[in-house]
């Protein structure tokens, strides 16, 4: 069988062919469930895991025609594998990696459309083939006065079906989670904004220049050199970095030092954005990494076109609640909850209990590397706490029963990039200097 992706000649890109694509996947979900439903009523055998397995594939079909923000959501949920049944954590993993390219007409026009010329006259040497395919956008392999070169081609449309998905989805998910609009404006608000920058190549050439520059000084960090003037709206070029991503490293059995300097890379690389440079790059899934056994261990960093600006109120407070302080003085987990809005000042006694207890048994878990001298990921013992930890906040009647979100906004992207960096570090096995002060 061959499952090597197939190229797309054309994107859903308006509004209501968005939509019919949605209604589409909707009525074949649908469909698997009564096919497997029926086998069950006349005795056949019809395995839960299968269901889950052709509803993935199907959904993840859509994903992959649809691309933009709704892939983004694939990819953000392959992250967090806890949360979902191994078929579609597996399927959506594929997000991280490789989904159907536009085929070789698309991709000249995009050029055509930016630079007058075709690749094959931009570039000395251009692969029309991409090497890789995501969300946003798709990788080709280029040369120009020999250098190699990656060129990242968006795909038409993405930043208009963006708001449209938004708007698409909105309506349903408040109808179906019960939750009032004005509530969540803030959060959609924050989401679509980090999903917009994301189409701005101009702002992620920009960014990934200064992140760059700021970061030389850190050990085993490898970045590309942008190339403006063969860069456009929807086109960025900069240099192909080597390495190799991480399912793909993993296979070739490196050494526990080469993890653990890789590891030690990655979590420098992190503690310095969010400490001194107040930014962090907020994508941290196995794609946008490349790694390599040189110099003892190096990582390559791709894509910074979602990076979270942290203000400095929301940077202390976000170290104000991981400070190992905090956990043993009650008044202060209070007033930290209370700035970062989980507590409110009409919540009952009990509740504002509740959620004081809650949050310093996940503070308590979550933080724990931040709050010795060294870290261990590779103890399974470990993630599989932070597991059992969220399988049991889901089954809390009082978080079940409280459906509006709490917290600031700023801490959905925060929280993403922690759980992205603690699942790489913890696939890497490594173990880490993650206070050398102590």
């Amino acid at each position: 069988m061959d499952d090597t992706p197939k190229s797309l000649t054309s994107l859903p890109t308006t509004k209501v062919a968005r939509a019919a694509r949605f209604a589409k996947t909707g009525l074949n979900v649908g469909a698997n469930y009564v096919k497997h439903y029926a086998k069950r009523a006349v005795g056949a055998d019809s395995p839960t895991e299968d269901l889950h397995a052709a509803n993935a594939a199907e959904l993840y079909g859509t994903l992959s025609e649809m691309k933009g923000s709704v892939l983004k959501v694939a990819q953000m949920l392959a992250m967090e594998k806890n949360l979902l049944p191994t078929a579609y954590a597996d399927q959506f993993a594929q997000a991280q990696y490789q989904t159907p390219p536009l085929s070789g007409p698309l991709v000249v026009k995009t050029f055509r459309e930016a630079f007058g010329k075709s690749p094959f006259e931009v570039f000395d040497e251009f692969d029309i083939e991409a090497r890789q395919a995501a969300s946003i956008g798709q990788v080709h392999a280029a040369r120009k006065d020999g250098r190699a070169l990656a060129v990242k081609v968006q795909y038409p449309g993405v930043a208009d079906s963006i708001r449209s998905d938004i708007r698409l989805v909105k309506p349903i998910a408040l109808r179906v989670l019960g939750l009032d609009e004005a509530t969540v404006r803030p959060y959609m608000q924050e989401v679509e904004t980090r999903l917009l920058e994301e189409t701005d190549y101009a702002l992620e050439l920009r960014r990934g220049q200064h992140i760059a520059a700021t970061s030389a000084g850190l050990a085993h960090l490898q970045f590309a050199q942008y190339y403006p003037e063969l860069s456009a709206a929807r086109i960025l070029t900069m240099d192909w970095l080597p390495g190799q991503h991480l399912k793909e490293f993993l296979a070739t059995n490196p050494g526990q030092q080469v993890r653990n300097q890789l590891g030690q890379a990655l979590w420098d690389f992190y503690m310095f954005q969010l400490n001194e440079l107040r930014q962090v790059h907020a994508d941290p899934h196995p794609g946008n990494f490349l790694l390599t056994a040189t110099d003892g261990g190096t990582v390559g960093v791709l894509d910074f076109g979602c990076v979270k600006e942290v203000p400095a109120d929301v940077h202390h407070l976000f170290t104000a609640l991981l400070a190992p302080e905090t956990l043993i003085d009650p008044a202060r987990l209070t007033q930290l909850l209370t700035q970062a809005g989980v507590l409110r000042p009409d919540d009952p006694v009990a509740r504002r209990a509740f959620y004081v207890d809650t949050m310093r048994a996940s503070l308590e878990l979550v933080g724990r590397p931040f709050r010795q001298p060294s870290f261990d990921f590779g103890d399974p013992a470990y993630i599989q706490s932070l597991y059992a930890l969220g399988d049991d906040l889901m089954q809390q009647p009082e978080l079940r029963q409280q459906r509006e979100p709490r917290g600031s906004e700023h801490f959905i992207y925060l929280n993403r990039t922690y759980v992205g960096l603690y699942a790489l570090l913890t696939e890497l096995r490594a173990s880490i200097r993650t206070n050398p002060a102590e």
